[in-house]
């Protein structure tokens, strides 16, 4: 990273732990089960807040990495393989070619990451169901999830933007595991989930074996202290270790997927953390919608096949003139066609 890069990524970050810090110490220091209209609320708040972002990457985008002139325009262009051709250009039109292009990088890569985290949402209301935790202690679990989850995020986006800066194959993986993902999830779309068995559980298991681990609740804490100079961890530890872990499976899908869309790691880091800020609301609002978007699964499933043949076509794509406008386009069809399909024709109940 250079000097500008170092100083917008931390602004970035000190941005993110204060939002958290206000949420979590100021409107919600008291435990209390998220209501539909809170959720509600928090999720437009929420995705006003990236869509702001999504203005000031399209007007100020050059600032990201220290863009200053032309020289520096053209190698960021390079070094990212972006779809910008700013050859004749004056260096203010081909700023704003960039910068537009960015921009659309951004909003694609949310959407695909806001609409992927679906899935990842079931699973954790199963966690939640399977540990028998209480509804008024979700949302601290969900915060110090998604803490653990910036961490998670930037080391994985990170180290694999290296990987695949080194090693330009590596990205065709990624298309190859997204495809196969896309068609699995397509094959099992009807298949109930199973249950979580919490004793099994390789997370409990292997904390079970090394941690001191507490028989039951204790309110909404993760550990105590017992005989003035043990700590125990609680059963709410273990279930924020499980989401952490399955976050972790999940980012094997999401994050690759923005790579089909953009290989600036600044970019995914960004649109995958404002996606993220935005999932405990979107957790509580799909808690109270769970069943309305049965067709959100097949639309899942077509999007991780689209997202993984880019990947695998991107030369040839790249050779027609296939840009990222045409991605976001895609995109919003596939899910708002799933969306749509869900009300339009709802999923018939099972007469006993």
């Amino acid at each position: 990273m250079n000097l500008d890069e170092i100083l917008v990524f931390t602004g970035f970050i000190i941005f993110v732990l204060l939002m958290l810090f206000l949420d979590l110490k100021v409107i919600g220091r008291k435990n209390h089960v998220v209501k539909f209209k809170e959720a509600i609320l928090w999720s437009v708040f929420w995705i006003l807040i990236a869509f702001t972002f999504y203005f000031l990457i399209r007007s100020q985008g050059q600032w990201i990495h220290g863009i200053k002139n032309m020289s520096d325009l053209q190698h960021t262009i390079s070094k990212y393989d972006q779809p910008v051709d700013i050859r004749g250009l004056s260096y203010a039109d081909a700023l704003q070619a960039y910068n537009k292009n960015l921009s659309l990088e951004y909003i694609t890569g949310y959407l695909i990451e806001k609409s992927l985290s679906v899935d990842n949402l079931f699973v954790m209301i199963m966690i939640f169901f399977a540990f028998g935790v209480q509804k008024k202690y979700y949302k601290r679990v969900l915060f110090w999830g998604i803490l653990g989850a910036l961490v998670l995020r930037f080391i994985f986006i990170f180290g694999s933007a290296a990987i695949i800066q080194q090693f330009s194959w590596f990205l065709y993986l990624f298309g190859a595991l997204l495809v196969y993902t896309g068609v699995k999830m397509f094959v099992e779309r009807n298949k109930k989930e199973e249950s979580i068995n919490v004793s099994k559980h390789p997370v409990v298991r292997f904390a079970s074996k090394y941690l001191r681990v507490y028989p039951r609740y204790v309110g909404n804490r993760f550990y105590i202290r017992r005989h003035d100079t043990k700590f125990y961890f609680t059963p709410l530890f273990l279930v924020l270790l499980v989401i952490e872990f399955s976050d972790i499976l999940f980012a094997t899908d999401s994050v690759p997927a923005i790579f089909s869309v953009t290989q600036d790691p600044f970019i995914i880091f960004f649109s995958n953390i404002f996606a993220i800020m935005g999932l405990r609301s979107l957790f509580f609002l799909l808690l109270n919608v769970i069943n309305v978007f049965h067709y959100l699964k097949y639309g899942l499933a077509v999007l991780l096949t689209f997202i993984g043949v880019k990947i695998l076509l991107n030369v040839w794509l790249k050779s027609i003139g296939f840009t990222t406008a045409m991605s976001l386009y895609i995109v919003l069809g596939i899910l708002v066609i799933s969306i749509v399909a869900s009300v339009v024709f709802p999923e018939k109940k099972e007469v006993n």
